[in-house]
């Protein structure tokens, strides 16, 4: 099902403006969009952004959206990927239809225009190394040195590169490389690489090819056999741009898009390369692409946040040309409050601490009454079993707690959420003095969580039945880098060692574990959980979507 657009991407920006005069001008009579990724890797949340860009776009004018799969590198790319993008792009909510297409679909159309320009004398194989190219193009100060090979004739390049394709040659031996200009201004112009051996197997092609077209010959070329109109990329393309309308100049394409660039997404807090994102996973510093700490679509989704939230988060950033970063508390906010509105409510306890309720009655249970949504009649309400041993959560009692302290503390009076008022009596330790057992006394006029006689407390606490509620793990995450750098050379000295705490004895109510929803719940005065793929029928595992204050953002302040 297609998103229907938000009123951030029905909103206005700089490309938006372009699109709407190039359609007043009757410069396209229909308006074509398209997300090309490298099928190399997991997407990311900075990619996110360009997914709404372009679907938004493609929705909101009336338009389409292509999924084009840039696949020219078969060392890098795997069906994984190709599958792992396309559930991303859908979770998001966007929907290509039948236009879902590959570059490689366009590999023999490409070759013949290769070798097009070879004949019109604008391409030439060269026999230098990659080593060797790199350093004759020069820097942004000097110019580049010609190749030793770049006069060959027409014939002989010819020859050369039918031979390059019927892999005589190893991997190395050769490239092809346009002829423009070795002492532009922009690198990119001078002579850049346009095929290169490569003896692999392509996910969808197979063996039956030992050249591949770069990323530059390949993209803007097949952005033109589609009728793209406007090529939407990030601004590290910008000094491409020169070299994508050069070859779409030279070679008889059916039609001519235009490049346009937008800043990329940046985060706090947040590495968005794709080598440091793949190194993580390579060097197992997290358990995958879908590691609830990872930034990628898979990741979050994983985590439990909505795609409603993203979407969100896309529109309050907006389209900019110049480049920036964005606080994360922004994409937390964003997360909030969508699940502040969907989430149903329950009780768990992360921490447990047993309680004794000595004036109970033994084996009397009762099922006490709760609401599944406080902003929400129409969620209704669930049974909490109520009983004579309950567990408390550790951090809400203190014996010798500072003044303004108001939860369980020996002799303090408090309310059980939904249920009764409670006072603790007694402190039970075991031989190493740690506090294992609270006995209380609770008060039976006050079923409901109401005094008769008026009193207040000052504090409500949550609770579960200790012989009807269920244990689980919890996993809570927080951000996987403490403060990453900008340049990312060495981000594993960057890397939060706080990222991932796990509680293997907390306890949930009995029909969170019965009814295997996969829909985050909130976990009252806890945070937003989410059942994990991990859960088995004799395990529950459940992962912290986000909490209800951002805790971490407050102890990195502390430093």
């Amino acid at each position: 099902m297609t998103a229907e657009p938000t009123t951030a991407e029905a909103g206005r920006d700089f490309i938006r403006d372009i699109v709407q005069a190039d359609l007043d001008a009757k410069k396209h009579r229909a308006i074509v969009t398209r997300f090309p990724p490298e099928p190399n890797g997991y997407l990311h949340i900075g990619h996110a952004k360009s997914i709404g860009l372009n679907f938004g776009i493609a929705q909101e004018f009336g338009g389409r959206c292509h999924l084009r799969f840039d696949d020219t590198n078969p060392t890098r790319e795997e069906q994984e990927f190709i599958d792992s993008i396309q559930a991303d792009v859908r979770w998001l909510g966007y929907d290509w239809g039948k236009n879902l297409f590959f570059a490689s679909d366009y590999f023999e159309q490409l070759y013949e225009w290769a070798e097009g320009l070879i004949r019109a004398g604008l391409a030439y194989v060269d026999d230098q190394s990659q080593e060797e190219i790199r350093l004759a193009r020069g820097t942004l100060t000097e110019p580049g040195k010609n190749s030793p090979f770049r006069d060959r004739s027409v014939e002989e390049n010819l020859g050369l590169f039918r031979r390059m394709k019927a892999a005589e040659f190893p991997n190395g031996a050769r490239v092809l490389r346009a002829r423009i200009d070795m002492a532009s201004g922009n690198i990119n112009l001078r002579d850049p690489v346009l095929y290169r051996i490569l003896h692999a197997h392509h996910p969808r092609t197979g063996e039956k090819w030992s050249i591949y077209p770069s990323y530059d010959f390949a993209h803007g070329q097949s952005d033109a056999i589609e009728g793209i109109t406007h090529s939407i990329c990030t601004l590290e393309f910008e000094d491409h741009r020169p070299l994508y309308d050069w070859l779409l100049d030279k070679l008889p394409v059916p039609s001519k898009p235009h490049q346009y660039e937008f800043a990329r997404l940046n985060l706090t807090y947040t590495l968005l390369s794709k080598r440091v994102l793949t190194e993580l996973v390579r060097g197992g510093h997290v358990a995958g692409w879908d590691d609830p700490r990872m930034p990628t679509i898979a990741g979050l989704r994983r985590r439990g946040v909505p795609p409603a939230a993203v979407r969100e988060f896309i529109k309050r950033i907006g389209v900019a040309k110049a480049n920036s970063v964005v606080d994360v508390g922004m994409l937390e906010f964003c997360i909030r409050e969508v699940l502040n509105q969907t989430a149903q409510r329950r009780m768990a306890v992360l921490r447990p601490l047993k309680v004794v309720i000595e004036n109970y009655p033994e084996g009397k249970v009762e099922e006490i009454e709760a609401v599944n949504h406080p902003d929400d009649p129409a969620a209704g309400t669930r049974r909490v079993a109520f009983g004579r041993e309950l567990y408390v959560e550790r951090d809400d009692f203190m014996e010798n707690p500072p003044k303004k302290f108001f939860r369980l503390s020996p002799g303090n009076e408090v309310r059980l959420r939904y249920a009764y008022f409670i006072t603790c009596r007694e402190v039970v330790k075991n031989a190493a003095g740690e506090v294992v057992e609270l006995r209380c006394t609770y008060d039976p006029a006050t079923r409901g969580g109401n005094a008769p006689d008026g009193r207040k407390v000052k504090a409500t606490m949550h609770w579960l039945s200790a012989s009807h509620s269920k244990p689980a793990e919890i996993r809570l995450y927080n951000p996987l880098f403490a403060n990453p750098g900008p340049d990312a050379v060495n981000f594993t000295a960057d890397l939060n060692p706080q990222s991932l705490e796990i509680l293997m004895d907390a306890r949930v109510e009995a029909d969170v574990a019965a009814s295997h929803s996969l829909d985050v719940m909130q976990f009252e005065r806890q945070g937003y959980f989410v059942r994990d793929k991990d859960s088995t029928a004799d395990r529950l595992v459940f992962n912290r979507t986000i909490g209800l204050r951002d805790a971490f953002a407050k102890e990195v302040g502390k430093g």
